[in-house]
């Protein structure tokens, strides 16, 4: 009876040797496939999002501004406004921003873009040593290149790209797209905003416990408080910089200076980027308007020196207080969206980082190392655990 019982022990010990060896195989091959899944999804979102972009682009700047609207579709349902108008009225809001913004730039910039083939030779005499010296430069490389291609036995060819023959061809080719998206975009939002309180509800009251509920429900409006604060005090800094420019360069006898502040105020969303940009506009808009090329740098520095002021003391002390990120994220999201989406992308840039960012936070960082990896599945065979405390 003892051999007996020792030898059903021993099959039993087999028995579950080989099912402990089935089971971590089978956790192997699930942790390799997902990180395999997974690294194959994180490479082919960006190729995916840039060649639907007609769609995933006006969806999520329309998402965008929908959650930065909500404090105000919030605050005017406390004050028994239905949903419907409630929503009506942050669309109307924000579209009346935009169109003022937007024509307060794109009218005098049309008249700046028609004084440029006049102006040119102004721009021309105030950047004639820089560029005598790009000229010398350019010669350089012309006579290198020739000289390669009369050693070369092959010949180049040459690719002739048909452009737009006028503004108005551009216009008219991209004016009816453009159009539909922002039609769409306008849809998302209203939509988004008047079912946004039964969306929440039904979301929160779904769960199956109260404590994933209130998790929700913290994860929902920390989401909403973050985005909606940081555009909201992003936007009033930048409304303050762009009439203390405008005012400014009035006083120089900058043309457009209203123009210009709108610029300047609408750039300064890019992070680093923007005000780049904005700086070399103003120096452009300079040279075209004053001849002195000391004083055609007036407009520039003007901006530089409120920009230095901006964003080393109010953005710090009065966004700090309420987010804070890491500079190094704000460069990988910026050139991340805006190699996906152009300039449209690096404008949501930051606002799709805090929103990603916000629910991480508040949901609890993913431990993907410790899911893949737990007890050396991927790297350890079963019993070397044992083997090394022995």
């Amino acid at each position: 009876m003892g051999d007996e019982s020792q030898i059903e022990q021993h099959e039993g010990d087999e028995l579950n040797t080989v099912m402990a060896s089935i089971a971590y195989r089978r956790e192997r091959l699930m942790a390799a496939m997902t990180l395999m899944l997974g690294a194959g999804l994180m490479l082919a979102l960006p190729f995916a999002l840039q060649a639907g972009a007609a769609f995933f682009l006006p969806v999520t700047a329309a998402m965008v501004i929908a959650i930065a609207l909500v404090p105000l579709l919030e605050w005017l349902e406390r004050r028994r406004v239905p949903s419907q108008i409630a929503a009506l009225i942050c669309v109307l809001i924000f579209l009346i921003g935009a169109n003022l913004a937007i024509a307060s730039i794109i009218v005098p910039a049309t008249d700046w873009l028609a004084l440029l083939p006049e102006r040119i030779s102004r721009v021309r005499s105030n950047l004639g040593p820089i560029l005598d010296l790009y000229t010398t430069l350019q010669r350089f490389i012309d006579d290198t290149v020739a000289a390669i291609q009369r050693t070369s036995p092959r010949h180049m060819a040459r690719v002739a790209l048909e452009s737009p023959n006028s503004l108005l061809d551009l216009v008219t080719t991209s004016a009816p797209f453009a159009i539909i998206q922002m039609f769409f975009s306008v849809l998302v939002i209203y939509f988004f905003l008047s079912g946004w309180t039964r969306m929440r509800r039904r979301t929160i009251t779904s769960r199956h416990s109260f404590s994933s509920a209130m998790a929700t429900a913290r994860v929902i409006q920390e989401m909403v408080d973050a985005t909606s604060a940081y555009l909201a005090t992003i936007s009033a800094i930048n409304f303050g910089m762009g009439c203390l420019v405008a005012l400014a360069l009035w006083w120089v006898q900058m043309p457009s200076p209203i123009m210009w502040g709108g610029l300047v105020a609408i750039l300064n969303y890019i992070p680093y980027l923007g005000p780049m940009a904005a700086a070399l506009l103003l120096a452009l808009g300079g040279m075209m308007t004053f001849a002195d090329p000391w004083y055609a740098m007036v407009p520039a520095v003007i901006f530089i020196a409120f920009h230095l002021v901006e964003a080393n003391l109010f953005t710090p002390m009065m966004v700090g207080r309420r987010l804070t990120i890491n500079p190094l994220l704000i460069l990988v999201s910026l050139s991340y969206w805006g190699w996906v989406w152009g300039t449209t992308g690096a404008l949501l840039a930051v606002p799709i980082l805090i929103i990603v960012k916000t629910v991480i936070d508040a949901a609890g960082k993913p431990d993907i190392a410790g899911f893949l990896f737990e007890d050396g599945t991927l790297t350890h065979a079963p019993g070397d655990e044992d083997a090394a405390s022995a």
